[in-house]
């Protein structure tokens, strides 16, 4: 795929600091590349290659101007909200893209749709309340392991009670108790952060959680490329992690994959494979991969993989228990209205568009 050809290389020069073939650049179709590369969430990446070229085609001006505006709110907005979980005496420590975007080569380069936050679980409450006065409005509460705030300016906030959902399985268990894994930071009372190999560790865990349920764009190998690039990991620990977390062969896989597509070597059977994958992917992946993994994963035909989505957990001995009563906490409070809760969840996948675009990925499946 062309598009997808260029945007590798373009980004590849970013992360490396070698500035792109102009020449290559005018052969290249940009609004295609610009579309394929908004898809991964790496215009701003793109923009930045294309001007380090000295060509200028006004839309390259436009993303990086849109992407540093959006990650400049997005600083202020943390600045405030890790100030006001100081003042609280709240611990905390941002995760993800907060922390990921500070390896990129540029400034406001690594795009980011919200801000995610870890805190402290028993402050939940408060954290809602604090994030209210700031002029938040709640858009997601006590649900799941992320509550979700947000301002009409676009800024948005997960703040996670855990890392990880209790259907996560090992990874949930893993970083159940993590804080007595982080490092205390030097400048503040109550944030911490990873250190560099728990951080990789991290990351990959999460992209593992994308990758075998929707998918995962070619951003997560680029944050990958940057974390093996820039932080001095021990690999014989990460190895031994891995394995306990049972990812040690994605991570291998992903590694590899990453290493060998933006350090300029040639890629082999296994990562040509892997990267058709994520290509096909998009940042957050798609419901067709979602259900095929499902059903490859579970060993279930289509019949099968359609009666498990219909059906409902009403005993706490069924593994999906946790997970449905994190989800629909309003049905599992009243159980007398479980039966109905299948019903509901039709209505709403009617309502929102979704029941058709799974039955066509079924099909296709």
């Amino acid at each position: 795929m062309k598009n997808a050809e260029d945007v590798i290389y373009l980004c590849s020069c970013v992360l490396n600091g070698v500035t792109p073939d102009k020449e290559k650049i005018e052969r290249m179709d940009l609004d295609a590349a610009y579309t394929f590369a908004a898809r991964h969430m790496l215009a701003a990446l793109v923009a930045t290659a294309v001007e380090s070229a000295g060509y200028r085609d006004g839309t390259s001006s436009a993303i990086i101007a849109r992407a540093l505006k959006a990650t400049i709110l997005f600083d202020v907005k943390k600045k405030e909200t890790l100030e006001t979980l100081e003042r609280a005496g709240i611990w905390y420590m941002p995760v993800k893209g907060a922390v990921l975007k500070d390896l990129y080569p540029r400034y406001g380069v690594r795009e980011m749709s919200d801000n995610d936050i870890l805190f402290d679980a028993e402050r939940r409450g408060d954290v809602r309340e604090l994030m209210e006065k700031n002029g938040y409005e709640t858009e997601v509460f006590g649900n799941t392991n992320q509550d979700v705030y947000y301002q009409k300016n676009g800024v948005v906030f997960e703040m996670h009670t855990s890392l990880f959902k209790k259907s996560n399985g090992l990874l949930y268990d893993y970083y159940l108790n993590i804080k007595e894994r982080l490092v205390k930071d030097k400048d503040n009372d109550f944030g911490f952060h990873f250190k560099p190999d728990d951080l990789y560790i991290y990351i990959t865990a999460h992209e593992y959680k994308h990758f075998s349920n929707c998918g995962t764009g070619l951003r997560s190998l680029t944050d990958t490329y940057l974390c093996i690039k820039k932080l001095d990991l021990d690999f014989s620990y990460i190895d031994r992690e891995t394995e306990k977390l049972g990812i040690s062969e994605f991570e291998r896989a992903n590694r590899s994959l990453a290493t060998h597509l933006f350090g300029g070597e040639e890629l082999t059977t296994a990562d040509i494979e892997m990267l058709d994958y994520i290509l096909a992917s998009g940042t957050y992946g798609t419901l067709a991969h979602r259900i095929r993994n499902h059903m490859e994963k579970n060993r279930r035909g289509k019949i099968r993989y359609m009666i498990r989505r219909l059906s409902v957990p009403f005993s706490k001995k069924n593994e999906q228990y946790d997970v449905y009563a994190e989800r629909y906490p309003f049905f599992y409070k009243h159980k007398i209205l479980l039966p109905f809760l299948p019903l509901y969840r039709l209505i709403r996948s009617v309502k929102r568009g979704r029941f058709k675009a799974e039955a066509d990925a079924i099909k296709k499946a």
